[in-house]
């Protein structure tokens, strides 16, 4: 991959991302596969005028170590410093960077059991930071290839062409072509467009049908409103969250949903896939999960806490989509999402409400945004979903046919 393109990728990152601001800190999450790129990314966080780049490295093989060796009152415990690392982020409020590279399968074999109480312990300190910080800061997950993800792509490939072709099919999902800033503004009008549709039909209901036995029902929230593309934080900061992203989404009412859904792709969670599964709801809440592949890891993801029982998040996606038309199997959500129409388990996103920052965190609780200590999407969309959506007025309007808009 040329240094150029690699360049035009980290600006893309820095200014359409998280669109570093004139003195601000910038927080850079990666793994240890592509430092070089990494020190690219802080290059261009530093041309935009940041104060301070740091990076907090990680690297699964510490991780799986770690639940090994260490009891797990001590994998539980948030010691001073790290909490007042939170607080001071609170504070601050940095960019942040997330640089995905992990291999799908990378905790494969950890004791999940384990693993799953101590992050159990560890979200219900730093989700009280987190809740205070939503919407007040810029965010983007971004992607970038390591040997092991790319072998699980390509797995008839050798290392270096593995890694080649993965590098390729991040930067084409991302847009990231001659002049990828113009591609994104472009991206982002379209996005819009089709949320303005949508919340000028005044949506009640989404039913969804696939020949595959998906057939669910879900609720919205009567002042909640689809998203998609570029968003603002609560100071008018402007920023893209994912890179890529081909999706338009909005929280639905905790307590309305009913039906089952079949996957169309593999979920990667905690370092293993889970693949082939079923999720059924009965008044909003999951009631059974099956899986061919990882079913224990699954139970384990709905039973996180009380919400992660409850939806987040519908999003759509065509089946028409850049990604999904690469015909790459990412095994990652944030491409994987972006190929097909999902849901997300857990906690719901509250600018999906409008004018929500008029209202405490309680209030938009109580209109129905789910709350939960995690946010996990899973893919559902195929090329024969059919979403029939139900408006306020008891109009019934299509909104996918056969995988693709209706409109």
């Amino acid at each position: 991959m040329t240094k150029k393109t690699l360049r035009n990728y980290a600006k893309l990152i820095t200014k359409v991302g998280v669109n570093v601001q004139k003195g601000q800190e910038v927080v850079i999450n990666a793994e240890t596969d592509q430092p070089e790129f990494v020190a690219l990314v802080a290059e261009e966080c530093y041309k935009a005028g940041a104060k301070r780049v740091v990076v907090d490295w990680n690297y699964q093989p510490l991780t799986k170590l770690g639940v090994r060796y260490r009891t797990l009152k001590d994998l539980s415990r948030v010691e001073e410093y790290q909490e007042a690392r939170l607080k001071y982020r609170l504070e601050t409020l940095p960019a942040m960077i997330h640089l995905h590279s992990a291999d799908p399968d990378g905790l494969k074999g950890i004791n999940q059991e384990k693993y799953s109480k101590a992050t159990q312990a560890i979200r219900n300190v730093t989700k009280p930071y987190r809740d205070q910080m939503d919407n007040k800061y810029q965010w983007c997950i971004a992607a970038v290839p390591s040997v092991a993800w790319a072998k699980k792509v390509f797995p008839n490939d050798r290392k270096s062409v593995a890694v080649e072709k993965l590098w390729e099919a991040i930067l084409y999902s991302s847009r990231c072509d001659e002049d990828p800033i113009a591609s994104w503004d472009s991206h982002n009008k379209n996005l819009h467009a089709k949320c303005k549709y949508l919340n000028d039909l005044r949506i009640k209901t989404l039913i969804y049908k696939s020949a595959n036995g998906t057939d669910f029902r879900v609720g919205m929230i009567e002042d909640a409103e689809f998203l998609g593309g570029a968003h603002e934080t609560v100071q008018g900061v402007e920023f893209n969250a994912n890179i890529p992203s081909e999706e338009v989404f909005i929280s639905p009412k905790r307590g309305e949903a009913d039906g089952i859904v079949y996957s169309s792709k593999p979920l990667s969670y905690q370092g293993e896939v889970i693949d082939n599964f079923s999720v059924r709801f009965e008044n909003g809440k999951v009631v059974e999960v099956k899986a061919e592949q990882n079913e224990e890891l699954l139970k384990k993801l709905v039973g996180m806490d009380e919400g992660a029982a409850y939806l987040g998040e519908c999003a759509l996606v065509p089946y028409d989509s850049p990604i999904r038309n690469s015909g790459v199997l990412f095994y990652t959500t944030l491409f994987d999402e972006n190929a097909a129409c999902h849901l997300a388990l857990g906690r719901g996103f509250t600018n999906t409400i409008k004018d929500f920052d008029k209202y405490t965190l309680e209030e938009l609780h109580a209109k129905g945004i789910n709350d939960s200590m995690i946010h996990v999407d899973f893919m559902i969309g195929n090329e024969d979903l059919d979403i029939i959506a139900e408006t306020v007025d008891g109009k019934t309007v299509q909104i996918f046919k056969n995988g693709n808009w209706a409109f």
